[in-house]
């Protein structure tokens, strides 16, 4: 039986594809009134800067994600100052992100549930700790969460075994007691099932249009399918 229900956080607890739209949005508003750039100018150098940084970087670590270092990069090409812009980008990109941002539906039903049976709820995500604890207090998941696991903690990005083998640490249980639900098959579902944990694939609301061969969450409403993975008995 699981004893410990860990989830991914981006397009998993909410959609971060919708969310991300209106972030991009808000941060070519802001280049637009500074720097007096079209549209995609903007979107050119978002791109270039995300490759020069993830090439800087050179590994599978949490700084990839750093949207700081990105609007730092994209202030060098574009031979502008960095401040205030590198702050006002990275705030004006965030924080419209996570005010767009909701729970996927039913997703604090389920929390809740689990909570109701002792079973402890963590989170493992790819990304630098301090944003994605400005998503679990605005999506409302504080209340639920018994321990948190980020890449920039574990120092690699799932489905690197160390990232899960933190997870297992953390919940204080066996890894076959654990379950761990994310949206990417690769990274959440076969890594964490490659370390022995029960990996779920959350599709997002969709029916999926290929037979998966991993246990399927379509949507965290039927509590009755979710149980029955899990093989938890009301």
């Amino acid at each position: 039986m699981i004893k410990t229900v860990i989830f991914d956080i981006d397009n998993t607890l909410y959609s971060y594809d919708t969310a991300h739209i209106y972030g991009m949005e808000a941060l070519v508003r802001y280049c637009q009134d500074a720097f007096h750039l079209p549209q995609d100018s903007i979107l050119r150098c978002y791109d270039r800067a995300q490759n020069i940084m993830m090439q800087r970087i050179g590994t599978d670590t949490a700084a990839i994600h750093s949207r700081m270092l990105r609007f730092q990069c994209m202030t060098e090409l574009l031979s502008q100052p960095l401040f205030p812009h590198v702050e006002n980008m990275y705030h004006t990109y965030w924080d419209t992100l996570i005010d767009h941002s909701q729970p996927s539906p039913g997703i604090l039903r389920l929390c809740s549930e689990l909570k109701k049976r002792q079973i402890r709820i963590g989170i493992g995500t790819d990304m630098t700790a301090s944003i994605q604890y400005e998503k679990i207090k605005k999506l409302g998941f504080v209340p639920y969460i018994d321990f948190i696991v980020t890449s920039q903690e574990a120092g690699v990005e799932k489905p690197h075994s160390h990232f899960f083998e933190l997870c297992v640490e953390k919940s204080e249980c066996k890894p076959e007691e654990c379950a761990f639900i994310g949206d990417n098959l690769i990274k959440d579902v076969k890594g964490a099932s490659d370390c022995g944990l029960l990996g779920i694939w959350y599709s997002q609301e969709k029916t999926p249009n290929k037979e998966i061969n991993n246990p399927t969450i379509i949507s965290y409403g039927d509590l009755e399918h979710f149980f029955q993975i899990c093989k938890l008995v009301e």
